[in-house]
């Protein structure tokens, strides 16, 4: 299963087009590039890839580890179960 430091890796080099060595938990979001207004546009993508709801209260993210904390604290709040990339969370009806 993948984790959410993977993930968030994925969104991080699909939509920043930052290399994988780049990211560690104790990346600075500014020394990969991502200023504020990025940082809410991550979080958007966010949103969307872990189906959470992002709280209106603003919140100081400096890290990709930040942000990982962050999803997790949401993820667990929300009640919500993180799924691996692609899933569309449907049930399985496996017949044998």
């Amino acid at each position: 299963m993948t984790n959410t430091f993977d993930r968030l890796a994925l969104i991080l080099a699909k939509d920043y087009k930052l290399s994988a060595d780049r990211l560690a938990l104790d990346a600075p979001l500014e020394g990969l590039g991502i200023d504020s207004l990025g940082t809410v546009e991550l979080l958007w993508h966010v949103e969307d890839e872990f189906k959470i709801k992002l709280p209106p209260e603003p919140v100081e993210l400096l890290t990709v580890g930040d942000v990982v904390r962050y999803i997790d604290g949401l993820v667990t709040g929300q009640g919500h179960a993180a799924r691996p990339i692609g899933s569309t969370g449907a049930s399985v009806l496996r017949v044998t």
